[in-house]
């Protein structure tokens, strides 16, 4: 019964979204919409328990296990499988500094003040490590609607990346702070100093984000390789096959040998994207990324449903004070972490991040599913601690994303007039739906084929790339990805060719098909490639 109601939730939100697509709600983020849903759906379950007509409590529980196993790294692959847009590498020193520096300083500072707030007896009262684990958790932000938000703005493309790779790898950060300050409650440190736990605290999170990293680099490349020189293209069922298993494989290697499997995930998208996608025949490049992008949507609409149902069939433990002040730390330390670190990185940057910039960073660090699911999965005791925790979550996570997600479209109208004297913004640009956006197009970019004579005009002749960019170039790129011949790119045309016809004539011989389209449907794709 609990997989038929969730694929019953998930029905419904896939219903919702696409009446926001078709209805043009493009204000609206998806996640504000899915969220709201939820909480109707959840009043709705929790009269019909009132009136004894049927008890879906058991179905309608978030189970966190499902949410680590199941749904979280699908949706954090994907993340770092889209990570191709851009210059991610170019940027990667910027992008550490916000997802990791910063994050340590918005969860030390929210942790730090709960804890001394508690000392202080103006909240309740929570230990150490208590606190650092909710302020690590909380520290996680959402990257959908921070992306949507630059996007509707057009901003710069270095900068864009900047929030997107931080906000990908702040997740995945935060989840490793929290296991950190998991571990070091599971021992006994009654006997240990502050300075030795704080210490203990490091070498754990140290071993466990670079080596967590490493492990999904080192199966990234290796994947890289074996699609290299074992050629399935043209058996593009066994291709994706052979990428579906080297997608979670690091996860669950990691897992097993008490590493972060969400760190490897991440890291291995990011890798085979970068070399392995390319290494895939056409047709599976486009279902790789289709099938990524479906599973993710799912699963990311799942936690957000699940999130606003909660609000009926969690049990809460509610205190103003420990909320309003969380509430407080948590945008004092979003704002102590963008505002200083961009001015730092202003030093060093050619693109420099202006404070108007700056101020939409701070208003789009909204908190999101991994927040919540952390709050969940947490081991406190007594309940009443448990409880608390939970509530309070839920409570930052909905003001975060009804609040400031819901403010998105007036933020946007500022600033628009702000820009108004250089260039008038027509409202159709302003789209904050994400499924829409990544669901009309198939990135080109992403679809490169290069044989060996155009690749060394398009990039190794060019003389201006530095760093890690030359060394990718001009060595890694070579010796991970497959440069094809004339006779492999004539191969992938035509196996494109020969899918699409077969779907033409399909569609030509179907009882809707008849001349009448089949000319309306090329004067729409002459109009197109205008």
């Amino acid at each position: 019964m609990t997989i038929f109601f969730s694929l019953l939730v998930i029905a419904i939100c896939i219903i919702l979204v696409h009446l926001l697509i078709e209805y043009r709600l493009h204000f609206l983020p998806e996640s504000v919409a899915v969220v709201s849903l939820g909480i109707l759906m959840g009043a709705f379950i929790k009269i019909i328990e009132a009136q004894k007509l049927a008890n879906w409590k058991e179905e309608e529980m978030f189970r966190p296990n499902m949410f680590f196993l199941l749904l979280l790294p699908p949706i954090i692959f994907e993340s770092g499988y889209s990570l191709h847009k851009g210059n991610f590498f170019q940027n990667i020193g910027s992008i550490i500094l916000f997802s990791v520096f910063g994050t340590a300083i918005s969860a030390f500072i929210v942790g730090g003040g709960i804890y001394f707030l508690g000392r202080a007896d103006v909240i309740y009262k929570l230990n150490m490590t208590d606190s650092f684990a909710f302020g690590s958790l909380i520290s996680a932000v959402d990257p959908v609607a921070t992306i949507a938000i630059f996007n509707a703005l057009n901003v710069d493309p270095v900068l864009n990346m900047l929030v997107f790779g931080e906000s990908i790898l702040n997740d995945a950060v935060s989840i490793v702070l929290t296991n950190t300050a998991e571990g070091l409650t599971r021992e006994n440190m009654s006997d240990v100093s502050g300075w030795q736990t704080f210490l203990q605290a490091l070498g754990y999170f140290l071993k466990m984000f670079f080596g967590s990293a490493a492990l999904g680099t080192l199966t990234g490349l290796i994947s890289a390789l074996v699609l290299k020189h074992i050629d399935l293209r043209k058996t593009p069922s066994l291709e994706f096959g052979m990428m579906i298993i080297f997608a979670y494989l690091p996860y669950g290697l990691a897992e097993g040998i008490s590493l972060s499997g969400i760190m490897a995930i991440l890291f291995s998208g990011i890798v085979m994207s970068h070399y392995t996608h390319h290494n895939l025949s056409p047709v599976t490049q486009i279902l790789m990324q289709q099938t990524l992008r479906t599973v993710a949507f799912m699963c990311e609409t799942c936690v957000f449903a699940f999130l606003g149902l909660s609000i009926f069939s969690f049990p809460h433990k509610f205190e103003m004070s420990f909320v309003i002040w969380c509430i407080v730390l948590v945008l004092f330390g979003r704002a102590v972490n963008i505002f200083p670190l961009s001015y730092l990185l202003n030093f060093f940057r050619d693109h420099k991040i202006t404070p108007k910039m700056m101020f939409i960073m701070w208003f789009s660090g909204l908190r999101g599913a991994i927040p919540y699911a952390l709050s969940l999965h947490l081991g406190l005791e007594p309940i009443e601690k448990r409880q608390l925790i939970g509530t309070t979550t839920i409570i930052i996570v909905l003001f975060t994303i009804l609040l400031l997600g819901g403010g998105t479209m007036p933020l946007i109208r500022l600033v628009d007039i702000e820009d108004s004297k250089p260039r008038k913004r027509s409202k159709k640009d302003v789209n904050l739906s994400k499924t829409e956006k990544m669901g009309n197009t198939i990135e080109s970019e992403h679809l490169s084929e290069l044989t060996e004579e155009e690749y060394e005009a398009q990039y190794i002749k060019r003389q201006n790339l530095k760093g890690f960019m030359r060394l990718d170039v001009e060595y890694l790129n070579p010796f991970f990805t497959r440069r094809l011949t004339q006779e492999d790119l004539h191969d992938g045309r035509i196996q494109m060719k020969t899918l699409t016809n077969k779907w033409y004539e399909e569609v030509r011989q179907g009882p809707s098909g008849s001349e009448d389209d089949e000319q309306e449907l090329l004067q729409q794709s002459g109009a197109g490639a205008r």
